[in-house]
């Protein structure tokens, strides 16, 4: 069992990075082989809407692309990852969500596979559900089933979201933490990588 992470922050090994290594360690105790990969650290350009994908499921475009796409195809299971920017994915998740079209302009490649998601922002309730709305798009763009993870016990917040707000002080001003600090996320994160272990062991039987 394979799971394919993919971090969209434009700051490697940070704090988003930090909630997707969450999930990916989560998914290795329960046997899965895991890999992360940063798309900070690759060449991806732009979709340039030639049309090439619509005969054929393949890029008229060859960059780091062509070998993140075989990762996809061999993965059981993708958790993408992106910090909340203007209430959306990053630039550049949304560069590699667009190349991912020859994965689905023939055929849904990628069809049947498993997927999750996590984020990260400043405040709560300020953009990070819309950030997780367009990873849960993709998804079933795709034919891929998503996994929506909580722990056990009292409903802490709506999926993997991490953020910097830690509350108001006396004054009413913000208490800001890092996003590593936010205890609920990571825990709904572990739950994330279990579940999605889980459920690709289930599908292969």
């Amino acid at each position: 069992m394979k799971i394919l992470g993919i971090n969209g922050s434009h700051r490697p090994n940070k704090g988003t990075a930090a909630l997707l290594n969450a999930v990916l360690d989560a998914a290795q105790e329960r046997g899965a082989e895991v890999e992360k990969v940063e798309l900070a650290e690759l060449e991806i350009g732009y979709c340039i809407g030639c049309n090439a994908c619509l005969g054929k499921v393949g890029c008229a475009l060859h960059d780091d692309m062509d070998v993140l796409d075989a990762k996809l195809q061999e993965a059981d299971g993708v958790v993408l990852a992106s910090p909340d920017y203007f209430s959306s994915v990053t630039a550049r998740m949304k560069t590699f969500m667009e190349r991912t079209r020859p994965l689905h302009m023939v055929e849904n490649v990628l069809k049947g596979k498993v997927g999750g998601m996590v984020a990260t922002a400043g405040l709560d309730n300020c953009g990070i559900e819309e950030t997780m709305a367009a990873m849960d798009r993709w998804f079933a763009t795709h034919e891929m089933l998503a996994v929506h993870a909580r722990p056990e016990g009292p409903v802490l917040g709506s999926g993997a979201t991490a953020t910097g707000f830690g509350g108001l002080d006396e004054d009413g001003k913000p208490i800001w933490r890092s996003v590593k600090r936010d205890a609920a996320a990571f825990a709904c994160a572990r739950q994330l990588g279990s579940d999605m272990a889980d459920l690709i062991a289930q599908l292969a039987k």
